[in-house]
């Protein structure tokens, strides 16, 4: 990806507002942020069902008011050591639109901190060289006191996989 379209990615989630409102997260010791919007529940850790021939990243589904949906480790996607569950441990439950669709995603998480405003003065890019993940799985690296709080590109992190889950069964 080239430096452009990572700096315009940066950009747009911030949608012309001085602020976005956010939930932070931990996984692995890392700070992570998703727009509020796009929250619809935290749960408590729910029995998981297991799917065969799944890729590892969504490797389970879970009942959600009825509902059966996927529940995403997005560590893997950021090649992080799969984590233990503790008495922390909660499923961000996400709508997103993927390829024209409403679809509802269970996120894993460490520990879920709070809601909280993240100022666009204190956003940079992620660094095109040096990064330890990819640059499209990254909008916004935020500053905030002494360390940084990643907003991933939930977009980019589920379409791709999505597309590596297709060209596998292909």
């Amino acid at each position: 990806m080239i430096e452009a379209d990572v700096k315009s990615d940066h950009r747009a989630i911030w949608e012309g507002a001085d602020e976005l409102s956010v939930l932070t997260f931990s996984l692995n010791g890392e700070t992570f942020a998703i727009d509020a919007v796009v929250v619809q529940e935290i749960l408590d850790l729910l029995p998981e069902t297991n799917v065969p021939g799944s890729l590892p990243f969504v490797g389970s589904v879970i009942n959600f008011r009825g509902k059966v949906i996927p529940l995403a480790d997005i560590r893997i996607a950021f090649g992080m050591e799969a984590a233990d569950v503790t008495i922390d441990s909660r499923i961000v439950v996400t709508e997103l639109e993927l390829d024209g669709e409403t679809t509802l995603i269970g996120i894993r998480t460490d520990k879920v901190h709070e809601v909280t405003q993240l100022p666009r003065s204190a956003s940079e890019p992620p660094p095109i060289v040096g990064m330890r993940w990819r640059p499209d799985y990254v909008h916004a690296l935020v500053k905030r006191g002494g360390e940084f709080i990643i907003i991933p590109n939930l977009q980019a992190i589920f379409s791709s996989q999505r597309a590596g889950a297709v060209r596998a069964t292909a």
